[in-house]
Formats: structure tokens, sequence, C-alpha cells
């Protein structure tokens, strides 16, 4: 049913393996003499080599570090927001408590420059009758023995 147009021959290993009737710069370009599983060689296309491929990335672990850092940012974030709330909360009272804290400073400074001049203004009424006391001494000689009185008025 099915002929065969030519026939196939092959040689065998003992036989002397024929030249081919090309020159070596006439094969053209992807045409190599191959040794076929028989032992008979011949000319025949090879296929083109590919590139290698290019080496497939590992996966790498993930570092501590890392880990760590997403670990921690939603606490640190919820830790914000609560202070944020906290101090909403705690603002009325944080402002009166700077009112008082700057009322207390102007009491100081008032004190500070108050006191003294009070104590002068008591001082200088007080002095109006004042006392004088006046000291005569007297002496003999380089080693002598000092006298003297004191008068109060």
């Amino acid at each position: 049913m099915h002929e065969t147009a030519y026939q196939i021959t092959t040689l065998t290993p003992q036989q002397p393996t024929p030249s081919p009737g090309l020159l070596p710069t006439e094969i053209p370009p992807g045409v190599q003499m191959v040794t076929l599983p028989g032992g008979a060689r011949t000319l025949a296309y090879t296929a083109q080599q590919a590139p290698p491929a290019p080496p497939v990335p590992v996966a790498q672990p993930i570092p501590t570090w890392a880990k760590t850092t997403a670990l921690l940012t939603p606490t640190i974030g919820g830790g914000i927001a609560a202070a944020g709330i906290g101090l909403s909360y705690a603002a009325p009272g944080l402002i009166a408590m700077t009112d008082a804290l700057w009322a207390a400073v102007a009491l100081i400074a008032a004190a500070a420059i108050g006191v003294p001049m009070l104590l002068r203004i008591g001082r200088t009424t007080a002095s109006k009758g004042s006392t004088h006391i006046t000291q005569n001494i007297t002496a003999s000689g380089m080693f002598g023995k000092a006298n003297g009185t004191i008068n109060h008025r």
C-alpha cells in the first residue's frame, strides 16, 4: 500500500566511512558531521543551542529586623493615636493648669519685687528717731593703752 520512493542504505561499522563530497568551507551553517546510534557518520542539521536560561532567583529569607519593624509599626502607630486622643481629652485640664502656673509665676515675681519695697518703706518710717553714737578714743604713746567714751543721743 505504501511504497518507498528511495532506498535507505546504512554502512556497517566495519566499512570505512566515506568522506562527504563537500569541503569544510562549503558546509552551510548549522550542518555538522554526526555519528548516528548505529555507528554511521553523516552530515545533519543540528539544533541551535539556546542560550543558558538566567538563574532563577532564590527566595531570600526576610531579615529579622524587617520582621520586627513590621510587627512594631502598628503598635507604635496605635500608641501615637492613643496619646493624641488622651491629649484631646486632657486639653481643658492642661489649659487650666497652665493658667494656674502662670498665676503662680506672677505671684512669685510680685513677691520678689514687693517684699523688698515693703521692707524699705518700713525702715524709713522707723528711722525718724534714730540714735546717734559718738565715740572718742585717746591713746598715749605707741604701745599705750587706749581709753574711749561712747555717747548716745
